[in-house]
């Protein structure tokens, strides 16, 4: 484990330095060779769990003892990408090479499978809601959901051709809401019935890739391809874009909501991390100690006040504490 502390840089809405003190970033190497770690979940317990992509294996990381653990997927190169953490403690997973959902009882270390029909051919970001898995299909341009008591998978096509269902989050009100990184457009799903409505943004050119729902039900996304992090307010349908630090090129990916109240995400073109303060509209950035990173998807610990980071390009996971 190592605990290195960037300097700081804080800006406000204008690029202007602030001098407030930066949070210190702490970096946990992964012991398997040429690990890729992809997505990070992380349980009621503070145990940290993460997809492994290039080696098919689930990890488990105790943040107390720095102990790791690797779980090897029961189908050889599943490619595990999107992970998340059920309320029953189960660890739910998308195998992206192989078309299907894993679940590992944390108890046991034991994982079930879950075969998808062969249409959803790639699933992508899970998301555990209402006692089912949501899921969306970038490849095959699709969402679903799986009843984990019956075992059936239902599918739903995305009207918009080349949408590649991307990120997906709940929102407070239980709708769920799905970035579609292959357009200017962000979906919202109604569970209880699987339908989609669709939001323009303004710009033809955006392209959201992770998104995540405030407290208000504000929507904010990682506008990939012009550097922006955007607000969508549902209610009412408008759309404000904020310029990320690092600019244009700075590639806007991983995103969450810190307990700090923040919009956390990264600038994966730019090794670093953007703290944006919704009620001030200041930006406030932190570099990550390895150079080479990518981070592609954040997790809240909200009871412990901790952001985990999957930085997938330097084999490590990395911490954040917000208090």
């Amino acid at each position: 484990m190592l605990s290195l502390a960037p300097a700081p840089r804080s800006l406000g809405p204008s690029g202007t330095p602030l001098g407030l003190p930066a949070p210190s970033i702490v970096e946990y190497p992964l012991p398997r060779a040429k690990a890729f770690p992809h997505d990070p979940a992380v349980g009621a317990d503070g145990i940290v769990w993460y997809t492994d992509q290039a080696n098919s294996y689930i990890g488990r990381l105790d943040p107390a003892t720095g102990k790791v653990t690797d779980y090897a997927t029961p189908t050889p190169a599943s490619g595990p990408h999107g992970i998340v953490v059920a309320p029953d403690g189960g660890v739910w997973y998308t195998g992206n090479f192989t078309a299907r959902l894993g679940r590992l009882d944390p108890a046991t270390g034991v994982i079930k499978e879950y075969p998808l029909p062969s249409e959803a051919r790639d699933p992508h970001t899970p998301l555990f809601h209402q006692g089912k898995v949501w899921f969306t299909v970038q490849g095959g341009n699709l969402y679903g959901v799986l009843d984990p008591t019956s075992g059936t998978t239902k599918l739903y096509p995305v009207a918009t051709p080349r949408a590649r269902p991307y990120g997906l989050v709940a929102a407070p009100d239980g709708m769920i809401w799905m970035a579609l990184f292959g357009t200017n457009q962000i979906g919202r799903i109604d569970p209880a019935n699987g339908s989609l409505r669709t939001f323009l943004l303004p710009a033809p050119s955006s392209r959201p890739r992770r998104l995540v729902a405030d407290s208000r039900g504000i929507v904010w996304y990682s506008d990939y391809a012009r550097g922006k992090l955007g607000r969508l307010d549902p209610a009412t349908g408008q759309v404000r874009e904020f310029a990320s630090p690092g600019g244009d090129g700075s590639q806007p990916y991983g995103i969450a909501v810190g307990t700090d109240g923040r919009i956390w995400y990264d600038e994966s073109g730019t090794d670093q991390i953007v703290a944006f303060d919704p009620a001030t509209e200041r930006a406030e950035t932190v570099k990550i100690p390895t150079p080479g990173s990518v981070v592609r998807n954040m997790a809240v610990d909200s009871t412990r006040a901790r952001l985990w980071l999957a930085l997938s390009g330097v084999q490590r996971l990395g911490r954040i504490d917000l208090k």
